[in-house]
């Protein structure tokens, strides 16, 4: 029988490697682990650390293709970060500039959420514990 431990980590590809690494690092406050430029494939590849529990692979490649639609395209729909308080957790990401869809709340959990974008419009959700 598959006995799969946990989620290893997950890989985002992003168009400005800049940009998106300060989105990461500075607005949503994860930590490097290590940053690697690969001359082969003109290509970043930044490993992210989420509270020393998950890795973040971050990668950057000339011309990627766009996301067919957002957010209910097949595939990855968002990626999901829970939190302890969602309104510090929302403030936090405002003052950076980050616009945050209203809260909403789980209809089957109660639980509070809400969703924003990284900077290639990958939908984030905040989901409060």
């Amino acid at each position: 029988m598959l006995k799969i431990n946990r989620v290893h980590h997950i890989a985002i590809i992003c168009r400005d490697y800049q940009r998106s690494k300060i989105f990461y690092t500075q607005v949503l406050g994860f930590t490097i682990k290590q940053e690697v430029f690969r001359s082969e494939r003109n290509s970043y590849k930044l490993d992210l650390e989420v509270n020393g529990l998950y890795q973040i692979e971050l990668f950057s490649f000339p011309d990627p293709p766009a996301r067919p639609s957002h957010p209910e395209a097949a595939g990855l729909r968002h990626l999901a970060f829970e939190v302890n308080k969602l309104e510090d957790a929302i403030i936090a990401i405002q003052q950076h500039g980050v616009v945050t869809e209203p809260i909403r709340v789980d209809e089957f959990t109660g639980n509070r959420f809400t969703f924003f974008a990284d900077p290639d419009g990958l939908p984030i959700e905040f989901y409060e514990a």
